[in-house]
C-alpha cells in the first residue's frame, strides 16, 4: 500500500478548505445579513429584530415550523415504509414482470414532477385532500418513491443470501425474514431514504404553493416567500435571511447527527460480492 506524499496531502487538505469554504459562505452571509443592517437594528449594527419579525410573522412562525414538520414526518414514516416493503420485494422475491416494473418505476424520475401537480390537484380534490397537510403528504411520498425504492432494493440486494437461508431454517416465512433479519442490515439505506425525504419536503416550495390555500396550512419555504412589507411589495430581506437561517438550522443538526449513515446506505451495494 503507498505512503500518501506530504506535498499530496497537503494539496487535499487545500483543496478541501477551499471546497467548504465554497459551500458555507452562501450560509454565512446569510447568517450576517440576518443580524446586521437596519432592519436588525436601529443603529444599523447587530441585532435580532429580523428574527423577532419572523417569529410574529403571519400566523407566526411555530405555526409554520408545525405544518413543514407534520408534513415531513408523515413523508417520512410513509416513504420508510413503502419503499423497505418494495425494495424487499424487488430485491428477494420473484414475480412476473419484476424487472419491466422496477424499470417502468425509475422511469418516473425523467418526468419534471412540476408536469403531474395540476392533475394531483384535481385528484387530490375528488378525495376531498385539498388544502390538506395530509394531501401534500401524500403528494410527497409519491414523488419520493422512485428515489427510495432505488435505494432500498441496492440495500437488500447488498445483503447475503445466505441470511434468507439461515431465516427459513430458523422457522421464519417471506415476512418473518423480513422484519426478523433483513431490515436490521438495511439500516444505512433506511436512513439515507429517510433523511433524503425529510429534507426534501422540508424545503419543498412549490408543491406547498400549489396545493394548500389557507395561510395558517402554509409551510415554511410558502411563508418566508410571503415575507413582503410596504406598498409596493418590496421584499423584506433582513426577515427573509432569517428565515432562512431558521428553516436551515434542523436540517444542518439532522445531517450532522446521521451522516455516517447517510454514506453508507448511498455506497451499499457498491461492493456487493
Amino acid at each position: 500500500m503507498t505512503k500518501t506524499s506530504a506535498p499530496a496531502l497537503l494539496g487535499r487538505h487545500v483543496l478541501s478548505a477551499a471546497l467548504a469554504v465554497l459551500f458555507l459562505l452562501p450560509l454565512l452571509w446569510t447568517a450576517w445579513g440576518s443580524i446586521s443592517g437596519t432592519g436588525a437594528s436601529p443603529d444599523g449594527g447587530i441585532g435580532m429584530n429580523n428574527y423577532a419579525r419572523v417569529v410574529d410573522y403571519g400566523a407566526g412562525l411555530w405555526v409554520y415550523a408545525g405544518n413543514t414538520l407534520a408534513v415531513a414526518l408523515m413523508t417520512v414514516v410513509g416513504v420508510l415504509i413503502v419503499s423497505s416493503l418494495g425494495g424487499y420485494a424487488f430485491a428477494r422475491l420473484p414475480f412476473p414482470g419484476r424487472n419491466v416494473l422496477f424499470i417502468v418505476t425509475l422511469a418516473i424520475l425523467m418526468v419534471p414532477y412540476a408536469t403531474i401537480l395540476i392533475p394531483l390537484y384535481v385528484l387530490l380534490g375528488w378525495l376531498g385532500l385539498q388544502n390538506s397537510l395530509v394531501g401534500l403528504a401524500l403528494v410527497m411520498i409519491m414523488l419520493q418513491l422512485p428515489f427510495s425504492l432505488f435505494m432500498m432494493r441496492n440495500s437488500f440486494e447488498a445483503l447475503p443470501r445466505e441470511l434468507d437461508e439461515a431465516a427459513q431454517m430458523d422457522g421464519c416465512g417471506v415476512v418473518g425474514a423480513f422484519f426478523r433479519v433483513l431490515l436490521r442490515g438495511t439500516v444505512p439505506g433506511l436512513v439515507t431514504v429517510g433523511l433524503y425525504a425529510f429534507l426534501s419536503s422540508w424545503n419543498e416550495f412549490i408543491a406547498p404553493l400549489i396545493f394548500l390555500t389557507d395561510g395558517n396550512s402554509f409551510t415554511l419555504p410558502v411563508a418566508m416567500v410571503s415575507l413582503r412589507t410596504g406598498s409596493l411589495g418590496q421584499v423584506d430581506f433582513g426577515a427573509l435571511q432569517a428565515g432562512v437561517i431558521v428553516s436551515a438550522i434542523p436540517c444542518l443538526i439532522l445531517f450532522l447527527f446521521l451522516q455516517r449513515y447517510y454514506v453508507r446506505g448511498f455506497t451499499s451495494g457498491a461492493l456487493k460480492g
